[in-house]
């Protein structure tokens, strides 16, 4: 997990830099394909994921190395050739794993996070998953365990993999010619994010474009019908951690409400959207019914909000930052709790992006709860060791935390925010 922690201290500035990028260049060419609290709320969910992942939360069913132990027929080197086979087996694994979690309503919760954005763009691309707390993905790598591809070969590809589906979560780029029979391309990806009948679960490929051709998902882009973005249940918040839950919590209270025993234990196990008759018909939910008439949830906000939820992210980013940084000297314990803060604090201002009612007292339990740490301790997780006013800034920082939760719901409410999680 360290080396994990190690690399992210890198990748983070990494990718938040080509965001950056890419909302500099729609704004010089006057094409923008962001908005302020789309964008805020994209990259606070990636923040939640590599956070998650950097702390191990979760079960792995099997792993790798156990399957290589058990399964491997024989052992092979890792030649040229079996580090571009390792590499298909992977992409072949992962657009098995996309359709999953794309007709399976259980595996959907985990994968509906990165497409709750109304918008397509880089910063959606960073919309990852913490609901994914069961790992099975390594099942799907049972063919290269047979063969015998060596750990080392899949631990090195893996994110590799996983970075190179960064780049076509943008408007900016056009088709790509003869590239589009061979690659996942922008366009290709934007028929995957749209809600357009005619364009819903198709295109699930990671990174190369004949496996959609092959199993019959695959759907160009057309001029005459413009992808729409989002999910057809939208998710009506800023909050990406309620996003990473909502569609688990619907599936929850319909196994509840059903009277039919059978639908009890098939909803989880059912196509995507898949509902019990009894539990349809009573408790109806908001689908998007016409995607070219529907309202974008943009709620009114005010430039200081907007301005708070951008102070809100740049520091929390550095908080990470940090903690990936001090990640051995922190220690395990220490890593949870700091850990807890970053989770709190995101759903805390994301909430207060919201305008939700209860934020404020989010917002004032973390930073009371930040301050007293410090008081306690002394420092924060060790910071003081490389900054000598580093826990005073970051007791300024809860303070500022405290009064703008207070003068955001006092001084700012233009609106209350609906049941997000209904």
């Amino acid at each position: 997990m360290e080396t994990y922690a190690q690399a992210l201290l890198y990748a983070t500035p990494f990718f938040t830099g080509l965001v950056l990028f890419e909302v500099l260049y729609g704004h010089f060419v006057k094409k923008q394909m962001h908005n302020v609290m789309d964008t805020v709320s994209s990259l606070s969910s990636g923040l939640t994921n590599v956070v998650k992942d950097s702390l191990g939360i979760g079960l792995i069913i099997v792993t790798y190395p156990f399957l290589l132990e058990h399964l491997a027929l024989t052992e092979i080197k890792a030649t040229w050739l079996v580090w571009i086979i390792a590499f298909l087996v992977l992409d072949f694994a992962g657009y098995w794993n996309h359709r999953l979690s794309h007709h399976i309503n259980f595996f959907w919760n985990q994968h509906v996070i990165h497409h709750s954005s109304e918008e397509f763009n880089l910063a959606c691309a960073l919309r990852q998953s913490i609901s994914n707390l069961l790992g099975y993905f390594s099942l799907l790598l049972i063919p290269a365990a047979l063969v015998g591809v060596p750990h080392k070969v899949i631990a090195i590809l893996a994110p590799i993999h996983l970075f190179a589906q960064f780049w076509y979560h943008t408007r900016h780029i056009g088709k790509l010619g003869w590239l589009e029979y061979i690659i996942i391309t922008p366009s290709q990806h934007r028929v995957h994010h749209a809600i357009n009948p005619e364009y819903v679960d198709k295109n699930l490929g990671q990174i190369f474009s004949f496996w959609d051709r092959i199993f019959g998902t695959f759907q160009e882009e057309l001029d005459e019908v413009p992808a729409q973005y989002g999910v057809l249940k939208p998710a009506n918040t800023w909050n990406p951690i309620l996003i990473n839950f909502q569609h688990l919590w619907r599936l929850i209270k319909d196994a509840w409400h059903t009277k039919s025993y059978w639908d009890k234990i098939r909803i989880w196990f059912m196509p995507t959207g898949w509902r019990p008759r009894d539990v349809k018909k009573k408790y109806p939910i908001q689908i998007i019914e016409d995607v070219y008439n529907f309202k974008k949830y943009q709620p009114k906000t005010s430039r200081t909000l907007k301005g708070y939820a951008i102070f809100q992210l740049i520091v929390t980013t550095i908080l990470m930052l940090f903690m990936f940084f001090n990640y051995s000297e922190i220690g395990f314990s220490g890593l949870l709790l700091f850990g807890a803060f970053l989770f709190i604090g995101i759903y805390g201002y994301t909430s207060l992006m919201d305008k939700a009612t209860y934020a404020i007292w989010i917002e004032i339990f973390r930073g009371i709860g930040g301050l007293a740490l410090i008081l306690i301790t002394g420092d924060w997780f060790g910071l003081n060791e490389y900054i000598s006013v580093g826990s005073y800034l970051v007791g300024l920082y809860f303070g500022i935390t405290v009064l703008g939760s207070i003068y955001f719901t006092f001084f700012e409410r233009s609106y209350i925010a609906p049941d997000f999680v209904s």
